[in-house]
């Protein structure tokens, strides 16, 4: 068994000597629908299946001559980091850049885990069509690889409307194009609460990174965001209600495998449901269903909650052009055993998957990495500021 790869393209890729992306070599993980390719998103409730298309996205990488290179092991149904193996291609020199969902920031963090750079991009920049998805109003496609330019280049490729995806939102499609970094004119927010229980091991190489940014000249402040912790109580309840709704066509009847021994139409889909799903899974999605069908009060308290902190994060980004903030929890298991420890990975990332806007991670020579967070539909210019840094610390300008 491949450690990194779950499928390996036989195919050898067709060379071309057009487009933006030509001899770029892509993994992407097995919820992206590529014709023909096991597309089971790391669960038994999709094993056997094949994509019967591609995926929106994957139509314009091949149009601008990426190759395809395989899909890599990934958690279930992208939920969280367990047996993911976000990354490794590009470790091992066998891909170039990898997609990966992020619901939670599960691609920021693998990232992190690598020393990679890793980009969320806004929410309604990417067509979802072909995504074998779980959380849909929070979750992004994710972009792995080594240098900005090449998350640039893919972000521009996969990026604009599709007529197959109604919820992508009818906005002006931004600028992508490399633009100037002036430090002096730049103000750059630490959300206080986000840091207030950050551990003293945690915090010095971070408090590293912020001195380094003041002496390339940024204005960097601490502001507040009362709210913060609440961003992880909206993904939890309004997140677990979409995941409910959104798997209940894993049934066995259109998509996996049928439990044996079923005496009724009933019974074969309890007990089919029951064995396609992992336990973390199943965690969440009777959670979910508890939300939706016992407490609906709740889910529209999570909605109402989500847009008050859509709304005061937009109000803070006026005052502060980007935000920074840890990827890492250090002290979260990377094996979790319960809904919490899962969401215990994500409390510096859960934020930009509630409000839609763009995250990017940057490694650091120590430490984990930086995430650097920007206004909504301001993607290029967050990976402007990651392309500075980046090239500040290898001792560019």
């Amino acid at each position: 068994m491949d450690s990194i790869y779950f499928y390996r393209n036989p195919e050898r890729p067709a060379a071309s000597n057009k487009g933006q992306l030509q001899k770029m070599k892509i993994a992407i993980q097995p919820n992206i629908s590529v014709k023909n390719w096991p597309t089971e998103a790391g669960s038994s409730a999709l094993a056997d299946f094949k994509a019967l298309e591609d995926a929106s996205i994957v139509e314009s990488l091949r149009r601008e001559g990426a190759s395809l290179i395989g899909s890599t092991h990934m958690s279930e149904f992208g939920f969280g980091l367990k047996d993911n193996m976000a990354g490794g291609a590009l470790q091992e020199k066998t891909a170039d850049a990898e997609l990966v969902l992020d619901m939670a920031g599960e691609a920021r963090l693998a990232a992190a885990r690598t020393r990679i750079c890793g980009l969320k991009p806004s929410y309604g920049l990417i067509s979802r069509f072909g995504l074998v998805g779980l959380i849909p109003s929070m979750e992004s496609c994710g972009i792995l690889s080594a240098d900005i330019q090449s998350i640039r280049e893919i972000l521009q490729t996969i990026a604009g409307p599709d007529e197959r995806d109604f919820s992508l939102p009818d906005e002006k499609m931004p600028d992508f194009s490399s633009q100037k970094i002036e430090p002096g004119k730049i103000t750059i927010g630490i959300v206080a609460e986000a840091l207030s229980n950050m551990p003293a091991g945690e915090r010095k190489p971070f408090d590293r990174e912020l001195d380094d940014l003041i002496k390339a000249g940024f204005s960097v402040r601490e502001v507040s965001f009362p709210k913060f912790s609440q961003f992880m109580l909206a993904h939890q309840i309004a997140g677990s209600v979409e995941a409910s709704s959104c798997a209940g066509r894993y049934d066995s009847v259109r998509y996996g495998r049928r439990a044996p021994g079923a005496k009724n139409w009933n019974e074969m889909y309890l007990q089919s449901r029951g064995a396609a799903f992992g336990t973390l899974l199943k965690s969440y999605l009777f959670q979910g269903a508890f939300f939706q069908f016992e407490r609906y009060n709740a889910y529209e308290d999570a909605c109402i909650l989500r847009a008050q902190l859509v709304s005061e994060m937009q109000k803070l980004t006026a005052q502060t052009e980007f935000l920074i903030f840890p990827a890492l929890n250090i002290t979260a298991s990377n094996n979790p055993e319960s809904l919490a420890d899962l969401y215990a990975q994500f409390i510096y990332t859960v934020f930009a998957n509630v409000t839609g806007q763009p995250a990017l991670h940057i490694p650091s020579d120590a430490g984990a990495g930086l995430q650097v967070a920007g206004k909504r539909l301001d993607d290029g210019r967050l990976l402007d500021l990651g392309e500075y840094l980046i090239s500040n610390r290898r001792g560019g300008k």
